[in-house]
């Protein structure tokens, strides 16, 4: 037995060589007959010596390129992880050639839907605004090929984004439906929470999934995201993707740095069209680092072709309390502290 270790500049580096849902992780075990995973910023491999190395020179081919900033499709790194040419499909052990993967849910080139988009028309289930600034940002998503949405929770930012891609898409007007969210309080403490990849990210792609369960059936969402239509997936699959013919959504965006706020905005491709949503209220990001939401709404504003909403609190949809709570988290602390002293004072006066 052999054991090597990569060591990986990012987050995003360990991302990029497990795969989505650590699908090229569970791949390379089966060829190879090896352990990989990513611990404390590092990639470790194990197994017979041979196929230890093998597997690192593929990895670190990928990484080179990315590193120096070629454009990779998730099909391009399937091929070098796998050690595919790309006409010719090399069968891995097990029998899964390239075509069985790309239908097995990876979302690369080849897991576009066949042209006579067969998938459309499933069924979904009509969404109406509830007040003016939801009629507002639907008909901007209409309009314009990039859309923000900002206010606080309960105002309906990401629900009616989802609603809105989800209607385009059975009419056939986009081919995908790309979901993403920044995964910022995993960071360096992914690697410490139990399960693969995949377990570890549930949770927080839960509320997206959440919304579009409420929308289509399970079934319909089970095979759109087999045959690659429907996409949900953190931040970090984005880099070196061109996002054509989709409807792409960010959430959770005010946990967005401004270098990768740029490097998302600047997926649109051909036929696309984004929605950002966020709330500069909740930013979990350190202290010392710029949300990029904000700062791309400040660069974009005056932009043709980007729409901007900003709900209130009166734009809650959720229990009424929620708007008051808002409210009193948006108050000055001064006025709070002024509250807490005076009934100090009067509890004083009534002793």
């Amino acid at each position: 037995m052999s054991e090597i270790t990569i060591p990986l500049r990012s987050h995003d580096e360990a991302i990029l060589v497990l795969g989505p849902f650590d699908r090229f992780a569970k791949l390379m075990r089966q060829e190879l007959d090896i352990e990989i995973y990513a611990r404390s910023g590092t990639l470790r491999i194990k197994g017979p010596g041979d196929n230890v190395a093998e597997a690192s020179r593929r990895i670190e081919h990928v990484l080179g390129k990315a590193r120096k900033g070629r454009n990779l499709e998730l099909t391009d790194i399937e091929e070098i992880l796998m050690d595919r040419a790309a006409p010719k499909a090399k069968s891995v052990r097990g029998g899964a050639n390239q075509s069985d993967s790309n239908q097995a849910g990876l979302t690369g080139r080849a897991a576009f839907p066949t042209p006579d988009r067969s998938w459309v028309g499933f069924k979904v289930r009509p969404v109406e605004p509830r007040n003016e600034n939801q009629r507002k940002y639907l008909e901007l998503i209409e309009k314009n090929n990039l859309v923000f949405g900002l206010g606080a929770a309960g105002t309906g930012k990401t629900y009616l984004a989802v609603a809105a891609a989800v209607r385009q898409l059975r009419r056939g007007e986009v081919r995908r439906l790309i979901i993403t969210r920044p995964v910022v309080e995993a960071g360096e403490h992914l690697g410490f929470l139990p399960g693969d990849l995949n377990q570890k990210l549930d949770p927080y792609m839960r509320p997206i999934y959440d919304a579009l369960h409420d929308m289509m059936h399970p079934d319909d969402l089970a095979r759109l995201e087999e045959i690659g239509v429907i996409e949900v997936a953190p931040l970090a699959y984005m880099r070196g993707r061109t996002l054509s013919s989709a409807f792409v959504i960010l959430d959770e965006a005010q946990n967005t740095t401004i270098g990768q706020m740029k490097m998302f905005l600047t997926r649109l491709g051909e036929g696309s069209q984004m929605v950002v949503t966020g709330d500069p209220s909740q930013n979990d990001l350190d202290s010392r680092v710029r949300s990029g939401l904000m700062d791309a709404v400040g660069r974009l504003r005056s932009f043709e072709g980007i729409g901007i909403v900003e709900y209130s609190p009166d734009d809650v949809v959720r229990h009424e309390l929620v708007s008051q709570i808002i409210r009193a988290y948006q108050a000055p602390a001064q006025e709070t502290m002024r509250s807490r002293d005076h009934s100090s004072d009067s509890a004083g006066e009534d002793a």
